[in-house]
């Protein structure tokens, strides 16, 4: 009973926070008078993580094992990575624009696992023989870091895109509607790539060109590390299904949306080799695979079919 007591209090005050703090962002993204209100978004964003660290933590006592063996735990856990990476630049004392995407991330993901279509979920049944091993924790933690970090930098790569275009669009109509002569114009495109031309942007164009390599450098990181994670996982993963099933891969429909999540931010990193266009090329890239880490954390699961479902949709293990 006190564990059902404390795991709905702490749901609820995460959660209530949570929303205090997506209405906070909303704000100052309207009216830019209110940046004070910044400190109280980082606050509740460190309540946030220590209500989801709660929650996880009563589970893993409670039931006796780290919450990871179905779909309402692995949200929570998802939701708990999401907040730990917007932690890091925190307590660096660092100017932590991942809010933007971290706090709606943490709320949203916190949302869904506490709604409604999961009530059925929020008491965790016994462990299937496949899943009652050490590698739990390896593995499926390791997996759900690393798609924390590649979601994070992936949606920072679909900002970027957003605002490219946005500056695309608004030099071209400048071009159109300045009096330049077409030899002028012409020379000056020779020189310099039209992307990169600093000398037809104003000061607020010239603070989203540094917003955009903000976005790029933040979001190569993460996907740094997101990649190491996804890495391990994979890698432990085949170690476990060789205990369990006799072989370290079986081409199930998990492994093989798991290979192909790390194939296309395989890709992302090569793509940043070609200076020319290093960060909007891999930003599209990183935007692919952020479908890829969807198809294969959630749409695999709603085939049913694979090593990787176990009885039911409510007790599948989110790889």
């Amino acid at each position: 009973m006190i564990f059902f007591t404390l795991e709905h209090i702490l749901t609820h005050i995460s959660f209530s926070v949570g929303s205090v703090v997506i209405l906070i962002h909303l704000i100052i993204l309207l009216v830019n008078e209110f940046l004070g209100l910044y400190d109280s978004s980082e606050k509740g964003m460190i309540t946030m993580f220590f209500c989801i660290t709660g929650l996880l933590v009563i589970r893993w006592t409670f039931f006796e094992h780290l919450p990871l063996s179905d779909l309402y735990e692995s949200l929570l856990f998802l939701s708990w990575g999401f907040s730990i990476i917007h932690m890091i630049p925190y307590f660096k004392k660092h100017k932590n624009l991942l809010s933007i995407i971290t706090a709606p991330s943490v709320f949203f993901t916190q949302g869904f696992a506490t709604s409604g279509l999961l009530t059925d979920m929020h008491q965790s049944e016994i462990l299937v023989p496949a899943l009652q091993s050490q590698w739990l924790m390896m593995h499926v933690s390791m997996m759900l870091l690393g798609y924390a970090a590649l979601l994070c930098g992936s949606l920072l790569s679909v900002a970027l895109i957003v605002i490219t275009f946005q500056k695309v669009i608004k030099i071209r109509k400048k071009l159109l509607n300045d009096s330049f002569s077409f030899n002028k114009l012409q020379y000056m495109m020779e020189r310099s790539n039209i992307l990169n031309n600093l000398s037809f942007l104003s000061y607020k164009n010239y603070y989203r060109f540094q917003l955009i390599q903000q976005l790029d450098r933040w979001g190569y990181r993460i996907i740094s590390i997101g990649f190491i994670f996804l890495t391990i996982g994979i890698l432990s993963g085949a170690v476990w299904a060789n205990e369990s099933w006799g072989s370290y891969w079986n081409w199930d429909p998990k492994e093989t949306w798991a290979f192909i999540t790390w194939i296309i931010f395989a890709i992302y990193f090569h793509t940043r080799k070609n200076k020319l266009f290093e960060s909007f090329n891999s930003a599209i890239v990183a935007s692919i695979g952020f479908i890829m880490i969807w198809i294969c954390y959630f749409g695999v699961n709603l085939l049913e079919i694979g090593l990787h479902n176990y009885g039911s949709f409510i007790l599948n293990l989110i790889k």
